[in-house]
C-alpha cells in the first residue's frame, strides 16, 4: 500500500522536495504534460470532491443529530438514557433547543444541533444519515474505516482513500487532482496519478509549489539528483536499470513547470491579487492561514481555480474531550461549521463554467470518527459512543433529506431496510461502507470496492 508521508517537513524548501512528492507515476491525473505547461487558463473538474474531517469524534447532539431537550428531560435520563444538555452551554450564541431553519417559506425537514449555526441555512443542499454503527471506539479506526470505507485490520487502514478511488477512475485534467491537508490518504490498487499530494499546514503547500532557491541539503538528495548523470554506485545503478532514475528525473523535469506556473501564488492570500479571498472569509490582511476559515479558502481556491479535483481536509479539531463544560465542544465545533458555511457560501455563489454554481458540481462529506456518549461522565463530559452520524451535500446526493435514526434510549445505532430507509427490526446496519459507495455512486463511479449497495432513496 502507498501511503503519503505522514509529517512534511515545513523547513526544507527545496526542490527535490517537489518532485519527490509526485515521483512514481504520470503526473497530473494524466494530463499530457506539454499540454499543461502550454495551457495559460485552468479548468476546473466538472465534478469536485470536498471530505472535511471534524478531528476527535464530535457530539452529534450539538450537531447533526439533535434531541429535544422538553422531551429527553433529566427526569427521565433513567429511561432515555439521553441528556442533549443544551442549558449547560450557557452561551447566548446557542439555541436551547433544536434548531429548524426555514428559507424561502421552504422548512427544513432536518433538525440541527446548536454547534450548527447558520450552516443550517444551506440545508435545500443537505442530506443527513443518522444512526451509524461505527462498529468501533478507537479514533484510528473509526477514522481510517470512514476514511477509506473498509474496516480497518486492527488499526492499519484497508484499502485506498475514497478520494483516491475518484482521481483514480475520473483522471481529471488538473494539476494537482487530490489534495490532502492534515488528513492521512491511502493508495493501494492506483499509479502515482492518484495519489493526493499530503501537506500538514497551508506553508508545505506553498512550499511544494513554489520554486526554490536553495541548495539541496542532504547527501541523500544529492546522491538522487545525480541519477540525472552518471549512476553513482552499484546499487544507484541497479535502480537505473529498474527506471527509477528515468522516472526521478521525469518527475523533477515536470515538477519544474509547476513551479513556473506559479500555482503557489492562488494560495498566497496576502497579496493583493487575493483581497476578494480574505474578505469572503474575513482573513487578515498577512497570515498565517491555518485556522478554520483559511483551511475553508484553500479549499475553494483548489477548486475553483481548476488546481485540483478532490481536497480532503482536518477542518475542526479539539474534540476528543472528556470533561468539562458543554460550550468546549459546542465552540470548537461551530469553527469548523462556520468555516464550512463560508465555503458553501463561495461555492454557491460562484458560475461553474459547465452551468450552474460550484455546489451543482461538488460534493461534500462531512464527517467525524465515531460520537460523544449521550450520557455526561462524572466529569461533566461525554465519553466515546459506537453510533455516528455524517452529512452529504451538494451534487448526487438528495436534498433536504434525513436516512436513518438513533435510538430514543441511549441513541444506539437502528436497523433498517436500506433499499427505502424504513427501520425495521429485521434490517440492516448502516455502515461506513455504505456511505462511501453512496459517495461514488453520485458521480456514477465504480463502487464494488465497497462491496455493499450504495443507499439509493439519498442518491439524487
Amino acid at each position: 500500500m502507498k501511503k503519503n508521508p505522514n509529517t512534511p517537513n515545513s523547513g526544507r524548501r527545496t526542490f527535490l522536495k517537489a518532485a519527490a512528492g509526485f515521483m512514481g507515476a504520470t503526473l497530473f491525473g494524466g494530463i499530457p504534460f506539454r499540454a499543461f505547461a502550454q495551457a495559460t487558463n485552468l479548468a476546473p473538474a466538472d465534478r469536485c470532491f470536498v471530505f472535511a474531517y471534524f478531528s476527535g469524534g464530535w457530539d452529534q447532539l450539538l450537531a447533526f443529530d439533535p434531541k429535544d431537550p422538553a422531551e429527553f428531560t433529566p427526569e427521565r435520563v433513567s429511561e432515555t438514557r439521553i441528556l442533549p444538555g443544551y442549558s449547560l452551554i450557557n452561551d447566548s450564541r446557542y439555541s436551547g433547543v433544536p434548531v429548524i431553519p426555514e428559507k424561502n417559506n421552504v422548512r427544513s425537514n432536518i433538525a440541527f444541533g446548536p454547534a450548527v449555526g447558520r450552516l443550517a441555512d444551506h440545508f435545500d443542499l443537505m442530506t443527513v444519515v443518522r444512526g451509524i454503527n461505527m462498529t468501533t471506539l478507537g479514533h484510528e479506526v473509526g477514522f481510517r474505516y470512514f476514511l477509506t470505507g473498509k474496516r480497518p485490520i486492527g488499526s492499519a487502514a484497508r484499502g485506498s482513500s475514497t478520494a483516491t478511488e475518484i482521481v483514480g477512475q475520473l483522471h481529471p485534467a488538473v494539476p494537482i487532482p487530490s489534495v490532502a491537508y492534515n488528513i492521512e490518504t491511502y493508495n493501494d490498487r492506483y499509479p502515482g496519478y492518484a495519489n493526493a499530494l499530503r501537506v500538514s499546514r497551508s506553508t508545505d503547500l506553498l512550499l511544494t509549489l513554489s520554486p526554490s532557491t536553495k541548495q539541496l541539503d542532504s547527501e541523500l538528495e544529492r546522491q538522487l539528483v545525480d541519477f540525472r548523470g552518471q549512476p553513482i554506485s552499484c546499487e544507484a545503478a541497479a535502480y537505473g536499470t529498474r527506471g527509477v532514475g528515468a522516472t526521478y528525473s521525469n518527475s523533477q523535469d515536470q515538477m519544474q513547470t509547476v513551479l513556473s506556473s506559479r500555482l503557489d501564488n492562488s494560495f498566497r492570500f496576502e497579496l493583493a491579487e487575493n483581497a476578494e479571498v480574505r474578505q469572503k472569509y474575513g482573513l487578515a490582511a498577512a497570515g498565517p492561514y491555518d485556522n478554520e476559515a483559511g483551511r475553508a479558502a484553500l479549499v475553494a481556491t483548489a477548486l475553483k481555480k481548476g488546481i485540483s479535483q478532490c481536497v480532503s481536509i482536518n477542518l475542526a479539531g479539539g474534540l476528543d474531550t472528556h470533561f468539562g463544560t458543554q460550550l468546549t465542544h459546542a465552540n470548537n465545533q461551530r469553527r469548523g461549521f462556520d468555516a464550512l458555511a463560508m465555503l458553501v457560501d463561495d461555492l454557491r455563489g460562484t458560475a461553474h463554467p459547465a452551468g450552474g454554481n460550484f455546489m451543482d458540481h461538488t460534493t461534500i462529506l462531512v464527517f467525524s470518527e465515531f460520537s460523544r456518549t449521550p450520557l455526561i461522565n462524572a466529569s461533566g463530559g461525554r465519553d466515546h459512543h459506537i453510533s455516528n452520524s455524517c452529512m452529504l451535500m451538494g451534487a448526487g446526493v438528495k436534498h433536504n433529506y434525513v436516512f436513518g435514526a438513533s435510538g430514543d434510549i441511549g441513541m444506539g445505532p437502528g436497523t433498517f431496510d436500506l433499499r427505502n430507509g424504513a427501520a425495521s427490526a429485521t434490517g440492516e446496519n448502516i455502515l461506513p461502507e455504505h456511505i462511501i459507495a453512496t459517495v461514488l455512486a453520485s458521480a456514477k463511479l465504480d463502487y464494488s470496492i465497497t462491496r455493499v449497495s450504495p443507499l439509493q432513496p439519498i442518491l439524487a
